[in-house]
């Protein structure tokens, strides 16, 4: 059965409360969209908010973003093996303390864009968007002669070294799409950016311990059909984004959950179809009156509405199953 999970900051506050009258079991811990620049864990970090969420009811259940694999790792430049060694103690960390999923991302340099985080939607709410056209940034210093060559070797290097850890330490890895999904982003080469791309990187190391991080508004903005992809996808999927964008990978908007152009009870249906019963969580929700939107994307109201009105398509699609 699908796990309804949210974003929780890893301290408690009224949130973790929020989730629990939601019926919200599992918590994502995602630091860099509460505010905190986090990006190295002790064992001693990770078993604090674990022991933190288990006190308040709630399940460690996934480790997103904010994870120890650094540009060296990314773009296959000097210094990636110390990196490497470190994540590695971080998967066995997260194994220990029965953290069952860790999602990251290829994204170097400018990892996560967006050019416009006031875009006005329904009712006045606001949305984020992205714009290829004004995007004004460079690759950097480091990163200047990356080819896209490079950037997949980096990959299958940094796979082949973390996935057997991975097996051995029970977590699985969920590899996000580039957002947005394009050929570069800051001149630099993206290569999560298509089915077949994911294909690929699947295929560097045949285990269920190397999947996907399924973002519903990264493969909209590829262009392709989310229910079908889901079900290409199939067992490899280890978490889920439940989100839409109107638009492509040069010019899209966020949308609220109901109002975009993917059929999203088709979505849920295929999930459950697929028999995928790991964590899913709202994504990229829109900021609603009274909120201030210095966090565009994850305030709190949106999240209310988008849990609610997952949670009725996820009855839809089990009765029917």
């Amino acid at each position: 059965m699908v796990q309804l999970s949210l974003v929780l900051p890893r301290q408690p506050d009224e949130r973790w409360q929020l989730a629990k009258q939601m019926g919200v079991e599992q918590a994502v811990v995602h630091p860099l969209e509460v505010g905190d620049d986090k990006t190295h864990w002790s064992y001693d970090d990770l078993l604090g908010t674990k022991n933190w969420l288990e006190d308040a009811g709630l399940a460690f259940g996934v480790l997103e973003g904010s994870v120890p694999i650094s540009d060296r790792i990314r773009l296959g430049l000097e210094g990636r093996d110390e990196d490497i060694t470190e994540f590695k103690q971080f998967l066995r960390d997260c194994g220990d303390l029965d953290i069952p999923v860790v999602c990251y991302d290829w994204m170097a340099g400018v990892r996560w864009a967006r050019t416009e985080a006031h875009l006005q939607s329904r009712g006045g709410s606001y949305t984020t968007g992205y714009d290829n056209a004004k995007m004004r940034t460079g690759p950097g210093a480091d990163a200047a002669d990356v080819t896209r060559e490079q950037v997949w070797e980096a990959i299958e290097y940094f796979l082949e070294a973390v996935v057997p850890v991975a097996e051995e330490a029970g977590v699985k890895l969920g590899l996000h799409p580039d957002d947005p999904p394009r050929e570069s982003v800051g001149e630099i080469p993206r290569i999560a950016n298509s089915v077949e791309n994911y294909d690929r990187v699947l295929d560097i190391v045949d285990s269920e311990y190397n999947g996907v991080t399924f973002c519903q508004g990264n493969f909209a903005a590829m262009g392709v059909d989310i229910p079908e992809t889901i079900r290409h996808f199939g067992e490899r999927i280890n978490f889920a984004h439940f989100r839409d964008v109107a638009g492509d990978a040069d010019r899209f908007v966020e949308t609220w959950h109901d109002d975009g152009p993917t059929d999203m009870q088709a979505a849920m249906d295929a999930f459950v179809d697929v028999g995928f019963d790991g964590p899913m969580r709202p994504d990229h929700v829109p900021t609603m009156a009274g909120e201030d939107n210095s966090n565009p994307g994850y305030h709190t109201k949106g999240r209310l509405f988008a849990i609610g009105y997952m949670r009725g398509l996820l009855e839809s699609a089990e009765g029917g199953a």
